[in-house]
Order: C-alpha cells, then structure tokens, then sequence
C-alpha cells in the first residue's frame, strides 16, 4: 500500500551509463497531488488519502465536487485519485498537504499503470503474432486464422480462443521499474525502459509491489 501519483508520459530517450551502456529511458513529468480527503478505519472501514490532481476553474466541476473542495479548503481539481496507505504514510500527512514527486527516489521501483495506445480492429497476424499461410501462388491461406472450432465434439467455439478483434486501449502495469534519475525542477522522473500508454497520456505511480526499493533496503 503506497501513494499513487499520477504524471505525463513526455517521451522516450536513452542515456548513458558510466561504462558506456546505452540504456533505453522513459521520461515522466510527474503531478503534485493535494490531499483532499481522508478516509478513517472508524468511519470507512480502511483508510487512504484521496489526492486531487491539476487544478480547473470552478465552473468546470459539479456542485457536489464544488463543495469537496470548498470543504477540504483546497482548489478545484481535474482528476481526483485515492490512495490505500499504511498506517504511519497516513498520519503522515494532513488534508490539503501537497505531495510531490520527492517519495521516489533514484534507485527506486515503482508500478507504472496507464491505458495502452488503442490499434483498431486487427486480424490475428497483428493481434496475436499468427505465422499466417504460405505466400505461393495459389494459397488461400495467407493471414486468415485457420480453423476455430471442432466437428463433432465440443462442436462450438471454445472461450478465450485467440481471434480477429479490437487490439489495445487496455489498461497495462509496467511492474517493477527502475528510477534512473529523479529532477526537482519540473518534478522529472527517467525510469528504465518503456511504459504504456501514448506520448502525453496520463499514468499512474506507485511504489512497486513485487520489488524493495533501493531506500527500503
């Protein structure tokens, strides 16, 4: 359980190690996020921080939001994302509290999550990676997907068969990346490797489940 910022994938680039590496990076502008809301074991039943992300003028939000806000005593935001936290991150930190990319730290994992770019309707050669028929004159059978069901017995179509549809527009967690480079100014992260999502869209950040970072070592 950890806090879930989100950021703007800006791109791609590589960098260079101090052998001489070349190493493919992803770089992310990360979004400070204000603490809008907390919810209470007592009154919830568990208890997280609920961050509001980019700040929106007033007359681009409902009523109810409105007076989430006036409430919490905070702007108006676009995005509002919760955040299941333990115990001492949730004492931590107090309702209208401005957390910034500074809970990453280079050598650190994180999860990163977004929607995947979305491709249509693709056929299986695309979608699936179908080796397809012969390319000889005469063949029928170039990229179609064969046979999908069975004669006698089950005579139907079996769930979860790979076919012919719409690829992408999912959402992807890239688990366990490395941070090879935290900026303050613009509050930039470079992880290792790629992320999904297309150039500009939306992710999410989080300390990664499976692998200890290098500060919790």
């Amino acid at each position: 359980m950890s806090i879930v910022l989100l950021g703007k994938k800006i791109g791609m680039t590589r960098v260079f190690t101090d052998k001489g590496d070349r190493v493919p990076v992803t770089v992310i502008s990360v979004e400070s996020g204000t603490v809008v809301y907390k919810k209470t074991l007592e009154k919830d039943g568990y208890e997280s921080l609920q961050l509001g992300f980019a700040d929106i003028k007033e007359k681009k939000v409902t009523n109810p939001q409105k007076g989430h806000y006036e409430k919490a005593g905070v702007s108006s935001k676009k995005y509002l994302k919760e955040s299941r936290v333990s115990k001492d991150v949730f004492e931590q930190y107090n309702v209208g509290d401005v957390i910034t990319s500074d809970v990453f730290g280079k050598g650190d994992f994180v999860d990163v999550a977004a929607k995947s770019i979305g491709k249509g309707f693709a056929g299986g050669v695309k979608r699936w990676g179908y080796r397809g028929g012969r390319d000889t004159h005469g063949s029928m059978f170039h990229r179609a997907p064969g046979s999908i069901g069975a004669s006698a017995y089950p005579s139907r179509v079996l769930k979860g068969l790979k076919l012919p549809g719409r690829m992408g527009g999912k959402r992807i967690t890239a688990q366990s990346i490395e941070i090879i480079e935290r900026r303050d100014e613009g509050n930039i992260i470079i992880v290792k490797g790629s992320v999904p999502g297309p150039k500009g869209g939306i992710v999410e950040i989080r300390k990664a489940k499976k692998k200890l970072s290098a500060s919790a070592k």
